[in-house]
């Protein structure tokens, strides 16, 4: 079951709530999600009492971004463990949710793996819900360490490719606290470039189809004081021709062992004008992102989304009769091509940067030996 409140601060503006947050109210634990299909019109928490709630949240995107899926993943596992729901029934259906993004699968599993190690030390249902959840909040905790070590890494990087400040940084999606732990991946690099007055404008695309650049991506800059604009994804190449761009950043949802990227629909041609225009095309995700799983960007599953996110325009405050419950921008039965990612190739990127470093230039070798060092660290 899920249910929905608006919070709002005493002047009419929102309040800083935590995309995501564990809670233990008398009737239960929950896990309260801040619903980003809301925003940024009101700011409305979305409650899972159970893993079943909790998928339909992911499906919807009211919970979304590589890295905060593992963490709702690994929540997920250990809520459906506290409420004494089958486990591992839990975990495959919360595995399944979201194909494409790799960090899903993995929070489930560090989770599920904790309860059942527990389980198997002879420990008692109470004790090993109380495991997941441990490993659940560790999760929690090493994604927003990561995410800071990540901007560290990403801001040197900008300034070695970029010496003297003064960033021009297009990105595209939403990578910032709404994805994260902490403040985010690619964003969390361009606001590091702003606290330290060294970002001169964030170019944010709109991001189709479903506007995440728009309604997120703005809303962290604005509330973060970032000189920004907004621009449509097919206006981007005039900006490359005018010279208005210093360097492209954006996140991912799986890169593959050779290092193909798959991110947000749209990031593609973005590499493909950077090359062109000789402007570095950075992907920026912590190292649970590289799947060793997966040899090649071919080999990567691409979810394909519903038509009507193309077809129709959604609004919190609107109701029609459209399909989705929308607003028709097509003609009734138009077919529509929605893949919710693409694949960039290896070839087209200049830097992958992860918490334990970037990986320039990108190959299967290169990221293998990131992967060790991490696994290193790890242990």
């Amino acid at each position: 079951m899920a249910d929905q409140y608006a919070q709002s601060g005493e002047d009419g503006r929102p309040t800083e709530i935590p995309a995501i947050r564990w809670d233990e109210p008398p009737e239960g634990p929950v896990l309260v999600l801040l619903d980003q299909t809301r925003l940024p019109a009101e700011e409305v928490e979305l409650v899972c009492t159970d893993a079943s709630a909790l998928v339909d949240a992911i499906r919807s995107l009211a919970v979304r971004g590589a890295p905060l899926l593992g963490i709702a993943g690994a929540y997920g596992v250990a809520l459906a463990a506290a409420r004494g729901f089958d486990v591992d029934e839990a975990a495959l259906a919360l595995a399944g949710a979201r194909p494409t993004a790799v960090n899903l699968s993995v929070g489930v599993r560090r989770t599920q793996a904790a309860h059942r190690d527990a389980v198997a030390k002879g420990g008692d249902p109470e004790q090993a819900a109380g495991a997941a959840l441990a490993a659940a909040r560790r999760l929690h905790r090493e994604d927003a360490e990561a995410s800071a070590r990540m901007a560290a890494h990403g801001l040197a990087l900008l300034d070695e490719l970029l010496p003297g400040g003064g960033h021009r940084i297009l990105t595209h999606c939403n990578t910032g606290a709404l994805v994260s732990g902490g403040e985010g991946t690619a964003f969390a690099v361009a606001l590091a470039a702003h606290r330290d007055g060294r970002l001169r404008r964030l170019w944010v695309d709109e991001t189709r189809p479903l506007l995440q650049g728009a309604r997120l991506t703005a809303y962290e800059a604005a509330r973060n004081g970032m000189a920004y604009t907004l621009l449509t994804d097919n206006a981007a190449g005039s900006l490359f021709a005018a010279g208005e761009v210093d360097a492209v950043l954006i996140g991912a949802d799986r890169i593959a062992a050779d290092g193909s990227v798959a991110n947000k629909v749209g990031s593609y041609p973005l590499a493909v004008l950077a090359r062109y225009h000789h402007v570095p095309f950075i992907v920026v995700a912590p190292v649970t992102t590289i799947d060793p799983d997966t040899p090649d960007g071919a080999s990567i599953e691409v979810e394909q989304r519903p038509g009507f996110e193309v077809t129709e325009i959604t609004s919190p405050q609107v109701t029609v009769s459209g399909v989705g419950g929308g607003i028709p921008v097509a003609p009734l039965g138009t077919q529509a091509y929605n893949p919710a990612f693409d694949v960039t190739p290896p070839e087209l990127v200049t830097a992958i940067v992860t918490e334990e470093g970037a990986v320039s230039p990108v190959t299967a070798g290169a990221l293998a030996e990131l992967c060790d060092r991490s696994r290193q660290v790890t242990i």
